[in-house]
């Protein structure tokens, strides 16, 4: 049960810091395809935003741990590297964001093993549909970067 709750913490970590990124670019995109690019950062961060409360509920609820309750206990969970300074253009927003989705596509993988494991199949469900989701925000972002001109 260990390794489940720590894999859901690392999930859960990324998951947040993969929405703030997502965030962050919505509010500070600019150039030629702004509203375009704002529109699309925005749906990318509701959705995360919305699988963060799922994902801590379900530490609760599987992993019968308590989430984090504090950013710096988050953050000490996190695997993905924050963003030091604003990206130079949509292109690198774009490409950080799919390494990120990278990242989270492996926690996923991880969290699904140790579900197998246990035979625990409301968390496996939960996990083949976010993973469902991560392969279709992949395909966008990488859509989303070719020929930007940026």
């Amino acid at each position: 049960m260990d390794e489940l709750k720590a894999a859901l913490k690392v999930l859960l970590a990324d998951t947040f810091v993969m929405y703030f990124k997502s965030h962050t670019y919505h509010w500070n995109v600019e150039g030629m395809f702004f509203t375009e690019y704002h529109k699309f950062f925005g749906g990318l961060y509701e959705e995360l935003h919305e699988s963060v409360d799922s994902i801590a509920e379900h530490i609760r609820a599987c992993a019968d741990d308590y989430a984090p309750m504090s950013l710096m206990e988050l953050y000490n969970y996190k695997t993905m590297s924050e963003d030091t300074v604003k990206p130079n253009n949509v292109t690198d927003m774009l490409n950080n964001l799919s390494a990120a989705n990278n990242v989270i596509i492996a926690d996923l993988e991880k969290v699904f093993a140790i579900g197998e494991k246990l035979n625990n199949q409301g968390l496996l469900e939960f996990i083949a549909g976010r993973l469902d989701t991560h392969h279709k925000h992949g395909w966008m972002l990488r859509a989303s970067a070719k020929n930007t001109g940026a």
